[in-house]
């Protein structure tokens, strides 16, 4: 499904699409907006939450339900990635713990990361394939570590684990929210009073280190996590905060931040160099998964973060896929304080560190904005049709980058 329309520069801005949301997959709607759509207020909450509504809404679902019982492909081959997961099967048994810790002595964070992508996975295949025993699965997992869970701990990166898996429990729970095995309000008071401290904390103090310490990474999870627990919890400060922060945060997640220098008309694209990008490619590609995966739950709510600020984050994903393409791309000198005192860095050059690393993030960018758009994504477009059928958490090592990302979405979002 390659893309052939001549590219164009239309970058205008965003428009509202609260209540077009009903359609099948979205799709209709994003094809019927025009300009005469209403803004809303900037950073309002939905007057009523739509669920399914995080990583993916009912047309989703139902378009994955269809395509795969059809056996039409990409669908059935991210299906059958699905199923060869050995986090997919209904057998997997939880290890829940009361207490998480990433970073310092006694790390134990892959027991959460490992059974998220489990819950999530059988959640997925209870979804698309009806199958009673992946949602018993499910909802054992996510369960027994809502009943269990008191704490999240470690050093500085504790609020990393906060963030990824905050916003990743949430997606799962959200796939189960009506099944009758499955205790919502446990998981909604889990993540309120376990993970959304952390997640607040680190927003709104980055840890007590200069606020550009931090790369973009921590800040969008822990956004991700804000916004995901506001959905399941029906709560629109949370949302709010969420989608303000994106917009203008003072940290390096907020879309101008994490996109600081734009170039325009570059062999006849527009791109924007990416926070990271000077530092590593899998936390640059990392990154492409953090800020897409909020702005798919914000899309599925009603609002167009995808395209906010001229499609500030489409030239960045434009940017990071053409590099790990290995094409060249333009780069500006970046300069950042650190620390408490914020003694200034610099990076001159890319950073070449994992160039073209695979990371399931580009499903979701190039249907989104290759086939609810129909814009020319050309770079987006051939690392997602390079990259797929994607998997998930368990494709793609055993180390915690592996599970950065819930995956699945050739399964989940091709149109």
């Amino acid at each position: 499904m390659s893309r052939t329309s001549p590219h164009t520069h239309h970058e205008g801005g965003q428009v509202s699409r609260r209540g077009l949301l009903r359609t099948a997959g979205g799709l209709t709607a994003a094809l019927a907006l025009g300009a005469t759509a209403t803004a809303t207020t900037a950073g309002a909450a939905p007057a009523t939450f739509t669920h399914p509504g995080m990583l993916h809404n009912a047309g989703d679902i139902n378009r994955a339900k269809v395509r795969v019982a059809a056996g039409d492909d990409p669908w059935l081959s991210g299906w059958n990635k699905l199923t060869a997961n050995s986090h997919s099967q209904s057998t997997w048994t939880p290890r829940a713990t009361a207490t998480i810790i990433r970073g310092g002595t006694g790390e134990n964070y892959p027991q959460l990361y490992n059974d998220i992508a489990a819950a999530y996975q059988n959640a997925l295949r209870w979804r698309v394939g009806g199958t009673e025993a992946n949602a018993r699965c499910a909802a054992t997992i996510l369960n027994a570590w809502s009943r269990t869970l008191t704490t999240v701990t470690g050093n500085a990166d504790r609020f990393l684990a906060a963030g990824l898996y905050g916003w990743q429990f949430a997606n799962a729970c959200e796939l189960m929210r009506d099944y009758s095995g499955f205790d919502l309000a446990a998981a909604q008071e889990m993540l309120v009073r376990v993970f959304y401290p952390l997640n607040n904390q680190f927003l709104t103090g980055h840890n007590d280190a200069c606020i550009t310490n931090y790369w973009a990474n921590w800040d969008l999870c822990n956004m991700a996590s804000v916004m995901a627990i506001g959905i399941l919890t029906d709560n629109a400060a949370k949302y709010d905060q969420a989608v303000t922060y994106f917009k203008s945060g003072a940290g390096n997640g907020s879309i101008q931040h994490a996109v600081p220098f734009l170039y325009s008309n570059v062999e006849g694209y527009d791109l924007g160099q990416w926070q990271e990008s000077g530092r590593d490619q899998g936390h640059t590609v990392m990154g492409m998964g953090q800020m897409g995966a909020l702005c798919e739950m914000a899309w599925n709510q009603g609002d167009d973060l995808y395209s906010y600020d001229g499609r500030r984050f489409m030239k960045a994903a434009q940017y990071v896929a053409k590099y790990n393409l290995n094409m060249n791309v333009p780069f500006t000198t970046y300069t950042w304080g650190t620390g408490q005192n914020c003694a200034q860095q610099s990076q001159t050059v890319l950073g070449a560190t994992s160039r073209g690393q695979v990371r399931p993030v580009w499903a979701m960018l190039h249907y989104h904005y290759g086939r609810r758009l129909l814009l020319d994504d050309k770079y987006i477009s051939q690392m997602c049709f390079s990259v797929a059928p994607e998997g998930g958490g368990g494709d793609y090592g055993t180390t915690s980058g592996g599970f950065d990302q819930l995956g699945f979405g050739t399964l989940m979002y091709a149109k």
